[in-house]
């Protein structure tokens, strides 16, 4: 191996391992894979951020945008409403969701998806007395196989299509991935709906559904102040401050039968209030023994700390958020934002200890209280997903909608008929959506996952200093001398890609696999249309962990998964997968140039 060769794969092998780690974001640490990549000389300066305006990367951008204002415009919502004659039973039930999420997804983003979805599925469990975890499961597995059916549908598409159009000067159409995508898609969820669901653990699916997903007597205490307390006459944030060290936090305040909810901290206490506090055992000690506070709790609590405009909400912590490795503290939750943090499940399993100082992770599921008109704007600036159908839609009517479904279906007719170029129909689409005041534009850059958009652009130089250095070459000619029946390299390629899109990012998977597979194909002198699909394939087909998609993520939480429940039903399924796309693959690209 050449010195440049030894350097990208170190860089490679580096960015791997910290994926898997997951400490640092991907975005980072794809960043800092390509900062080691130029002052190590093997990507040079002046080409290290031409990946930020890689057509690529530029469509990723706008279908994300396009795909937020579909979602705002409420052009979906009327969709999701097909679904509520079909809960009677578990079988119509995950048929309806899991169909819609692969229409969906095969035409917006599919984490856009699964986010408008997510809310109305758990509600429907709920209304139908089902536990969530035998709906999220299937509900993201469909989402992610419903990406497969399109070029727009998932960011490894409009990759490998963009890799073809350099390699061959043509790219996939628009529909070049529905023959083998949509087989794929359809007979995935026919096995969710019949048996994956059934694979969840007994322990998942048999827990009763229940209309909260907190308990939150389980994390508040109510207290009151008697005449004789020391904290008669004294701001609550002066108490919270004399006990900081165990940092308490007062909620709400009863006095008589008047709720005091907002900004509870100025409030100076007088005799005879309750207060409703959210501490450690050993700040509850503290404020009873040093402020003389008797405990109070003979009834719900829930129901004291929503009035008026003051709501409780849950939200799961997507991907990429902000809060990600922070803690509401730092955030500054309480005093930027007039959020209280009321509780934290991770992993089904409430979170113990001082909420206010625990790092928050993806997939963590909080109950905040706070003003309902604000709440919007937390969820779209933290990226946190609301859980329930709350009055939060952006959907400003039926002309919206209709507008929005217009001018997208216009855009797409004319990339499948081939009139324009699909980034030209798709950047059209867009103008059109904000000169129409469908997608204002204010909300434009709220729209762009970022985090994306920053690794595609680190990762895609650093793929070509691969390919540059002969180590693509390199790494293709060593799978080829593993056989020379292209079936079974074939096969090797979709298991290959399966396995890495498991445990990093799908964008990334393909950006490093597609010239990999392409080489293959072109070295045994077959074309490479088989083996870059088979890329495209593996690269969406993340279902063994949570960390392979933002989807598995995001359901986790909510759906009260381990780690281990998403191989039992992830495996067969991929098990399925492969040998369904391998035949299938060969049949609709075949080998011959």
């Amino acid at each position: 191996m050449t010195p440049d060769q030894i350097i990208v794969f170190c860089i490679l092998g580096a960015l791997l391992v910290m994926f898997i780690w997951g400490f640092w974001r991907y975005d980072v640490v794809a960043f800092a894979g390509l900062v080691a990549a130029m002052a190590l000389g093997v990507v040079p300066v002046e080409k290290a951020f031409l990946g930020f305006g890689h057509p690529a990367v530029i469509t990723v951008a706008v279908v994300l945008i396009v795909s937020k204002a579909l979602s705002d415009s409420g052009a979906v919502e009327y969709l999701s409403r097909l679904v509520e004659p079909f809960t009677g039973s578990t079988t119509t039930h995950i048929t309806a969701l899991s169909l819609l999420a692969g229409v969906l997804s095969g035409f917006m983003n599919n984490v856009g998806a699964l986010a408008l979805l997510m809310p109305m599925a758990i509600q429907s469990a709920i209304k139908a007395k089902r536990p969530v975890a035998i709906i999220l499961m299937p509900l993201s597995f469909a989402s992610i196989l419903g990406g497969l059916t399109t070029l727009i549908g998932t960011p490894p598409n409009i990759i490998v299509a963009t890799y073809r159009a350099e390699a061959t000067g043509e790219s996939f159409g628009m529909f070049g991935f529905t023959p083998v995508g949509a087989v794929i898609a359809l007979l995935g969820i026919v096995f969710l709906i019949f048996a994956g669901w059934r694979l969840i653990p007994k322990e998942r699916r048999s827990s009763s559904a229940a209309e909260d997903l907190f308990d939150v007597e389980d994390y508040l205490t109510e207290a009151r102040v008697p005449k004789n307390s020391k904290a008669v006459g004294m701001v609550v944030s002066d108490i919270e401050d004399a006990i900081k060290d165990e940092t308490p936090m007062i909620v709400g305040i009863i006095r008589r039968k008047r709720r005091i909810l907002s900004r509870a901290q100025q409030e100076t206490l007088k005799a005879n209030d309750i207060v409703i506090v959210e501490a450690s055992s050993a700040g509850i000690e503290k404020m009873v023994s040093g402020f003389g506070f008797e405990l109070v709790g003979d009834k719900p609590i829930r129901e004291d700390l929503a009035e008026g405009h003051i709501k409780l909400a849950e939200a799961v912590v997507q991907s990429g958020s902000r809060l990600t490795g922070r803690t509401a503290n730092s955030m500054r939750l309480r005093s930027r934002y007039g959020i209280n943090l009321i509780a934290i499940s991770r992993q089904g399993t409430r979170v113990e200890g001082r909420l206010l100082d625990e790092k928050l992770r993806p997939g963590d599921i909080l109950l905040i209280q706070g003003d309902e008109a604000r709440l919007p704007d937390l969820f779209s600036n933290m990226s946190l997903l609301p859980l329930a159908q709350r009055d939060l839609s952006m959907g400003r009517g039926k002309w919206s909608a209709l507008m929005a479904v217009g001018i997208f279906g216009t855009a797409i007719a004319l990339s499948a008929f081939g009139l324009v170029s699909l980034q030209l129909a798709l950047c059209g689409a867009l103008l059109g959506l904000v000169l129409s005041n469908v997608m204002p534009v204010r909300r434009i850059y709220d729209a762009i996952d970022w985090p994306v958009i920053v690794l595609l652009g680190a990762m895609i130089p650093i793929g070509g200093a691969l390919d540059a250095s002969g180590g693509t070459q390199l790494i293709a000619e060593a799978i080829r001398q593993t056989s020379t029946n292209p079936v079974v390299l074939l096969t090797l390629i979709l298991i290959a890609t399966m396995t890495l899109s498991d445990i990093m990012n799908n964008a990334a998977t393909a950006v490093v696999m597609a010239p990999i597979a392409a080489s293959i194909g072109q070295q045994s002198g077959w074309s490479a249309d088989p083996f870059l699909m088979a890329v495209a394939v593996g690269a969406s087909c993340a279902f063994l962990t949570p960390i392979g998609h933002q989807n598995n993520m995001l359901v986790m939480g909510p759906g009260g998964y381990k780690f281990g429940d998403y191989w039992r039903v992830g495996l067969p399924l991929e098990v399925l997968i492969v040998a369904i796309a391998v035949p299938l693959i060969l049949w609709i690209w075949p080998l011959t140039p």
